[in-house]
């Protein structure tokens, strides 16, 4: 009986080591599920992008605003019966102080 029970301790320790530290054990099946919840992460921001993109191609195909604002927008088109004005910002510059020589 002593013999049994010896072997079945033996065997809990074996299979006890296997699951916390051998291959497919606890920790590679933690990481191997990390990378699936990463890989659904990665899947849901590139069907967003998948999705704005169609909806961009939709827009280009049916209408010619999106076409015109991208246009106007990325070549800086404009229509003849309109008139372009661009306003630059002054750049200020320094000019140096002058100071009054002290006595």
């Amino acid at each position: 009986m002593k013999v049994i029970i010896t072997i079945l301790v033996v065997l809990l320790l074996y299979f006890q080591f296997k699951l916390w530290v051998g291959d497919g054990g606890i920790p590679d099946v933690m990481h191997v599920q990390n990378e699936v919840d990463n890989a659904k992460i990665e899947e849901k921001k590139l069907q967003e992008r998948n999705k704005a993109l169609a909806a961009e191609v939709r827009d280009l195909k049916q209408g010619l605003e999106a076409i015109e604002e991208r246009a106007r927008n990325e070549l800086g088109m404009i229509k003849d019966d309109e008139t372009f004005y661009q306003v630059i910002k002054p750049v200020e510059e320094k000019l140096p102080s002058i100071k009054s020589p002290s006595k």
